[in-house]
């Protein structure tokens, strides 16, 4: 019974043991991969940030590329228009597209890009024309007008407003009324060939992208060859040395029509070493200037208590989440940067992440002073839950920072002495 019972025992151990070895195994792979998933969300985020750069770019490369080519539209359908009236009849008259209104077109761009190849969409009304489609000269109905653009996503977030379904109805149908009562006054096809003109321009506006994507793949082809080997060779000791050449070659990008649509045209093209590049770039680029606005803040005497002290510590929060999650993601994110030869000593300690601990410590100090005069005064001296903000504050930023400065010490025993004081009064 006894040798039964103790290989039983034995076969438990060997079950722990190798349940206990799955149980760490599994526990490593968990930490690496919560530190994969902490990576990528700060890739996206400064992804996002610099495609809504280049969107906004590319909104105005796309409308003076329209540009471009709405002279030579406008003389090839004028000439169209003549010979199409040159056949009709004495009596009738045959109405182009070009009778039709045209909608105008935004000129301002600030980047020039190469003129694209002249499409052969325009031919459409014409060829409709010659086939014997005729439009009776009537106005136009007035379509509703089109509804007010949403917010971007960024301001929604900040103003907390959310969508309402019920006045994006409620407009609509106002508005499609009004549509309905304009179109009774016309009798015929008109609302017809309003849509044939907004499908042709959309056509027209669709080819004349594509025309200056490819046109910009075949002109920059050498150009881009340059910046290929730029991006492969370049190696830098300090970040501000990627920062420049992050802002140089951002430069040189714009003069494509779309960087994305271009460059995938290129299979040579470093992607990853691009983005991890512009990740870094953009990552030091918004802790260094929080480090700032933080080492630069100075308590405003004039402001009101409550809404100083609330300041103080919305930016003690700004500055442990972007420190955390910079912690978070160190370990994965140099390693990657060292494999693409980006400076990463900057995340550590001693480096611009040491630097914002110790700038928490400036805050520490203005709110320490900050209660401590208050409470000195007359007015507040009955507040004990003043006291126990300024210890709380304090503690918070000690523990952050990992100690206190011979200046923030200071002003601790101050607070410590007054809240003394005011106590066994």
């Amino acid at each position: 019974m006894s040798l039964e019972n103790d290989s039983e025992i034995t076969h438990l151990k060997k079950n722990l043991k190798v349940q206990m070895e799955r149980n760490v195994s599994l526990e490593k792979e968990n930490k690496d991969l919560r530190q994969e998933v902490a990576r990528l969300k700060s890739q996206i985020m400064s992804l996002k940030a610099h495609n809504i750069e280049r969107k906004s770019m590319l909104w105005k490369k796309i409308q003076k590329s329209m540009d471009g080519n709405n002279s030579d539209t406008l003389q090839h359908k004028a000439a169209v228009k003549v010979i199409m009236l040159e056949k009709s009849p004495p009596n009738e008259r045959v109405h182009t597209n070009s009778d039709l209104q045209e909608t105008p077109i935004v000129k301002d761009r600030s980047v020039k890009v190469p003129p694209p190849a002249p499409s052969s969409n325009p031919l459409l009304p014409s060829q409709k024309t010659e086939k014997g489609m005729k439009v009776q000269p009537l106005a136009l109905p007035r379509t509703a007008p089109p509804p007010p653009p949403t917010p971007p996503k960024s301001l929604v977030g900040l103003k907390s407003v959310r969508r309402v379904p019920e006045v994006i109805e409620l407009y609509r149908s106002l508005t499609r009324k009004d549509a309905n009562n304009d179109n009774k006054i016309s009798t015929n096809g008109t609302p017809a060939a309003a849509f044939t003109r907004n499908m042709i321009e959309e056509i027209e506006n669709r080819s004349t992208f594509l025309s200056a994507i490819k046109s910009d793949v075949q002109r920059q082809r050498e150009f881009i060859s340059l910046l290929i080997k730029e991006v492969e060779s370049a190696a830098y000791a300090d970040i501000s040395e990627v920062e420049a050449f992050v802002k140089w070659l951002d430069g040189e990008l714009s003069s494509l029509v779309d960087e994305r649509s271009v460059l995938k045209h290129f299979p040579h093209w470093p992607e990853q070493k691009t983005d991890a590049l512009r990740e870094a770039s953009c990552n030091y680029r918004n802790l260094k200037s929080l480090e700032s606005e933080v080492s630069s803040f100075e308590n405003n005497p004039k402001e009101p208590l409550a809404q100083a002290l609330k300041k103080m510590q919305a930016l003690q929060d700004r500055l442990e989440r972007s420190v955390n999650s910079a912690e978070k993601t160190r370990e994965s994110a140099s390693k990657r940067y060292r494999s693409f030869h980006i400076p990463w000593e900057w995340m550590l300690d001693t480096g611009l992440i040491g630097q914002m601990k110790l700038s928490s410590l400036k805050l520490a100090r203005e709110f320490m002073k900050r209660v401590t005069k208050e409470l000195e005064s007359n007015e507040v001296s009955k507040e004990d839950n003043l006291l126990v903000q300024g210890v709380r504050f304090a503690f918070r930023v000690h523990q952050f920072a990992g100690g206190f400065d011979s200046e923030t010490i200071q002003a601790f025993q101050e607070l410590k002495k007054i809240g003394s004081a005011s106590t066994k009064l």
